[in-house]
């Protein structure tokens, strides 16, 4: 019991995380429409961003992950600006190869300004594990715990309770009907690719200290980001946070009980799954916000 109680708290902080990656997946896919093959590259650039503040700049800890995730935010609009935008009368086809060239660039200007050398992030946490009954856990994984459910909560405040999260959800439901209400479709879609790539950012500077660095460490979160999308089903916000808190708390069982060599594998045997079982995924669709 006390193994599982010790799992249940590691994979709940994991599943935070990942339930940021899905939701700024689903976001863009959601409304615009976009494959977007550059989020574990943003997940990435978050991490690297975070590194270079705290241990080259000697920035404040918390400090450097908010400008990390501003950092993301400024670079996703950037890539909707100046690659989306122009093509957004193109080809299914087309906007695909260019969000998979992107990503490869991204991908290789990390490794050509950091090296393939791994980097560890410093943090101002103890690393002696806070004892909470049976239950021992490091400060810094309660703090990244906590971070993450603070930008779920509030991304749903800014979903449901301003007026730029109803153009979203009315966007998100029918762009052109939306367009016709006087909702500038253009610049919600620059603010949703900024806003998706800003989570996929914030959950990399999270993850970054509790692990390490690499350019690399975005290739197998990106897979897990689509993973999480097809398990909460298509389109569905709740569905994108379910589907992290999921994938968490298979991969962390399966580590825990089974062997860490092959948590990632259960992780998409669970997607496996849901696909055979209920294909529409976990939300059912009249649930959707899309």
């Amino acid at each position: 019991m006390d193994q599982t109680l010790q799992h249940l708290v590691n994979g709940t902080v994991l599943g935070g995380t990942y339930a940021l990656l899905g939701i700024g997946l689903t976001l863009v896919f959601g409304i615009m429409r976009v494959v977007n093959f550059t989020h574990g590259e943003l997940y990435t650039f978050g991490a690297y961003m975070a590194y270079a503040l705290v241990a080259l700049l000697q920035l404040d800890f918390i400090l450097s992950l908010v400008l990390a995730t501003v950092l993301g935010i400024g670079l996703g609009a950037a890539i909707e600006l100046l690659l989306l935008r122009p093509m957004r009368r193109a080809d299914i086809d087309s906007v695909m190869l260019v969000m998979i060239g992107a990503a490869l660039v991204l991908q290789n200007a990390e490794m050509w300004a950091w090296g393939g050398v791994a980097k560890l992030i410093p943090n101002p946490f103890p690393g002696e594990p806070l004892v909470l009954g049976p239950v021992s856990v490091l400060p810094l994984r309660l703090f990244v715990l906590a971070v993450a459910a603070a930008l779920l909560l509030g991304f749903w405040l800014l979903l449901d309770r301003t007026r730029f999260g109803v153009a979203m959800r009315a966007t998100f439901q029918d762009p052109e009907t939306a367009a016709l209400m006087g909702v500038r479709i253009g610049w919600v879609n620059t603010a949703t690719f900024a806003l998706g790539s800003g989570l996929a950012a914030a959950a990399g500077a999270l993850l970054g200290p509790v692990f390490i660095v690499s350019p690399t460490m975005g290739d197998l979160v990106g897979l897990k980001a689509f993973a999480i999308v097809i398990l909460g089903g298509l389109g569905s916000l709740p569905g994108a946070t379910i589907g992290g808190f999921a994938l968490g708390y298979v991969e962390e069982f399966a580590g825990g009980f089974v062997s860490t060599e092959y948590r990632d594998a259960f992780g998409f045997l669970l997607i496996i799954l849901v696909l055979a079982l209920r294909p529409q995924g976990l939300v059912p669709a009249k649930e959707r916000i899309g």
